[in-house]
């Protein structure tokens, strides 16, 4: 077959790209959960025949970088054939924190002995059991955190496993929901088989799979470039999370680059950040990964396609034990969502000193993690609440930052107040911008958001916060951005909350959160 020219791959790119975001489209549609459907906590991606990435949905970062862990673990573990369809959430085996749940299935072309391609989704359930309503409490060990799935077969040659099924169910709060919006994956799922199916039936399995090995190599090539244009030498960044929600203890987040841009290559050492803590802002290394991951990503023109081979010219030096690295039994709910931000915090100025003009100011650094639960006393049923909260994004060399947005490791929405008054036992008194958070600036950082949500039954609240202490830093001069507050109103009084903490609260009292702003650019 001949070498696939630049048209040729620019189309199977957008091809391969369009079905991860089918799969997606087909899950959010159907998915039960406001948490899939309407914030689209979710992703979607397609791999090779040997596993390695080569085409993403525009979903969620920290899903995506860390999702081709879980397919390995998958493929290590099991044999997949024709109609199956594998299940885990393990942390410590490719996955990310419990509530996220991937599943991955092969894909056999006619004639087939291995599979020749596999897709996979993660989707982020809103309850996975655990000490805490919503699975993303201040735990202190993952078996606290709730129920742990290694990879297992939840579909065997297309019939269910209904003991595998059964067992996942009988052990969190919301059965009804999880399950359809487990169905809802492997819907998803069947799309993506279906339309590589169409691909391969219109071109052929040894053309397409050609192709695939040309698009690794390309994307290995645009990072190489990319590197080779990077100043020689060692760089180093450090930043803080606040703390762990056992103790007041900053915990220390470090990096060092190592550049080599004759040979294209770069060197990136965690080694002097913190050892794992107690509390559950420990991250795994596909956390790790999928941060270093997202940050070299951005730095490629949008058209880059964000395959396996970006990577190939990446060295970790990642020591087991590292609050970056954690080991069992470490509780890592909030690695996850709070330590990936900071990794990309760290990332990102170290990055500023070698591209003082690209980088920009640090981001609200939090996704501001809010789960509720309790009694629906219009059902009579559990009912389990997660969402994450917007904040403002870091100024740039060219502008002022965004407000109220997503940034950097989640590209989710925020439950629309209709939908959210509408599923759950809440009135949302106030949602607003934050006036005056972001960080002061030649270009200012975008602003935060104020929600406030009043109880209309007693609950469960637990908050995993991050940015309450350690304010978003400026660059280039620019101030930093407003440190984020976490407020109860129960009657007349008010007390503030730590950033990582769970209470017990009452019908009718009143939860304020609001979030940092972005850090400001320049003087």
């Amino acid at each position: 077959m001949n070498e696939p020219d630049a048209i040729e791959l620019a189309i199977f790119k957008s091809a391969f790209h369009s079905i991860a975001e089918d799969m997606g489209g087909a899950l959010r549609r159907t998915a039960f959960s406001p948490n899939i459907k309407e914030r689209r906590d979710y992703s979607s991606a397609v791999f090779d025949t040997n596993g390695d990435v080569i085409a993403m949905g525009d979903d969620m970062p920290v899903h995506l970088g860390s999702m081709p862990m879980s397919v390995r673990a998958a493929l290590d573990k099991l044999t997949l054939e024709p109609g199956d369809v594998a299940i885990l959430n393990d942390p410590f085996a490719g996955g990310t924190h419990l509530p996220d749940i991937t599943l991955v299935t092969p894909v056999f072309a006619n004639g087939s002995e291995r599979p020749a391609f596999f897709v996979a989704n993660r989707a982020h359930h809103a309850d996975v059991g655990g000490m805490y309503p919503g699975s993303m409490g201040p735990c202190r060990e993952i078996w606290q955190e709730g129920i742990r799935i290694p990879p297992v077969k939840l579909m065997r040659k297309g019939t269910l496993n209904t003991d595998v099924l059964d067992l996942i169910l009988n052990n969190v709060r919301t059965r009804r929901e999880r399950e359809g919006d487990l169905t809802a994956q492997i819907g998803a799922c069947r799309i993506g088989i279906e339309r590589i199916g169409e691909m391969l039936e219109k071109y052929s399995l040894e053309r397409v799979q050609g192709v695939v090995k040309a698009l690794l190599d390309y994307s290995e090539r645009l990072m190489t470039t990319e590197l080779s244009r990077l100043p020689e030498g060692e760089f180093k960044a450090e930043d803080y999370l606040d703390d762990d929600g056992v103790t007041s203890r900053p915990i220390r987040i470090a990096v060092t680059f190592r550049t080599v841009p004759k040979e294209a290559r770069i060197e990136i050492d965690f080694s002097n950040s913190d050892a794992q803590v107690a509390g559950s802002v420990n991250a795994v290394f596909a956390i790790t990964y999928s941060a270093t991951f997202y940050v070299l990503r951005c730095l490629l023109p949008d058209e880059a396609a964000p395959t396996a081979g970006l990577m190939r010219p990446v060295r970790f030096v990642t020591p087991p034990g590292l609050v970056v690295t954690a080991q069992p039994p470490a509780a890592v709910a909030g690695g996850n969502v709070e330590t990936s931000q900071r990794i990309v915090d760290t990332l990102l100025r170290a990055f500023a000193q070698m591209l003082p003009d690209r980088i920009p100011a640090a981001s609200a650094g939090t996704m501001s993690n809010l789960t509720i639960g309790g009694i629906d006393p219009r059902t009579n049923q559990p009912f389990t609440y997660y969402e994450t909260i917007a904040g403002g994004s870091g100024g740039r060399p060219v502008g002022d930052g965004m407000s109220g947005v997503h940034t950097h490791m989640t590209n989710s929405l925020n439950t629309p107040v209709e939908a959210l008054e509408y599923a759950y036992p809440f009135r949302v008194r106030r949602y607003s911008y934050r006036e005056n958070s972001g960080g002061v600036g030649r270009f200012r950082g975008g602003n935060g958001l104020v929600r406030e949500i009043e109880l209309l039954t007693d609950a469960q609240v637990t908050l995993l916060t991050d940015r309450r202490v350690q304010p978003p830093y400026g660059l280039q001069g620019g101030g930093p951005g407003a440190l984020g507050r976490n407020v109860l109103k129960q009657g007349e009084h008010e007390r503030e909350l730590p950033g990582k903490c769970s209470v017990s609260a009452a019908s009718g009292d009143v939860l304020r959160i609001e979030t940092p702003g972005g850090g400001g650019w320049g003087r």
